[in-house]
């Protein structure tokens, strides 16, 4: 799989009248501009696909985050971009369904900050049977968790996880997306 750069990409920022207007990823990273953004969360019954992101990506290296996370594209509609990522990083496509907005705002490290109106979409598979092919470039590990043991893993060691991800487990603590 080719390595995955974006860093230039131009993603959809969010003006203070509604209205969406190109930006560069890393220029709304540094400034906290309110962006686009889109997160899917994959279940098999009661447990959560999840990812520890590659220790080399431009913030939250090794961290652990929902399934797989980016920004539209100007012009690319919010679920085909969730589908490209779910692609991109972990080599399979299921049917994504929309469930819920959140805007949020955190501070990334290494001046960093991601100011996102979120799109969440939520996916079905058999852990079982479903064949997750990560892009090292992207992600390191995958595993598979329950809410319970999720929130102990969180309580235990917050910093093993990323700050959007800690934010959606605050907000939805039964992972009810």
């Amino acid at each position: 799989m080719d390595t995955i750069r974006d860093t230039d990409t131009i993603i959809p920022a969010i003006a203070g009248d509604g209205s969406f207007y190109p930006i560069g990823k890393m220029q709304a990273h540094r400034e906290a501009v309110l962006h686009l953004a889109v997160s899917v969360f994959v279940f098999s019954g009661d447990h959560l696909l999840i990812q520890k992101r590659a220790a080399h990506k431009y913030h939250c290296g090794g961290q652990w985050a929902n399934t797989c996370c980016t920004h539209p594209h100007w012009d690319e509609p919010v679920a085909t971009s969730a589908a490209r990522r779910l692609r991109e990083e972990l080599g399979f496509g299921v049917p994504l369904i929309e469930s819920h907005e959140v805007e949020y705002f955190a501070d990334v490290g290494k001046g960093l900050h991601e100011h996102e109106r979120v799109t969440m979409f939520v996916g079905h598979a058999d852990r079982d049977t479903l064949e997750i092919r990560p892009n090292p470039d992207e992600v390191e590990d995958v595993r598979w968790v329950t809410a319970e043991a999720l929130k102990a893993d969180m309580a235990d060691n917050p910093r093993a996880f990323t700050p959007w991800f800690r934010i959606y487990c605050d907000r939805f603590p039964d992972l009810k997306i």
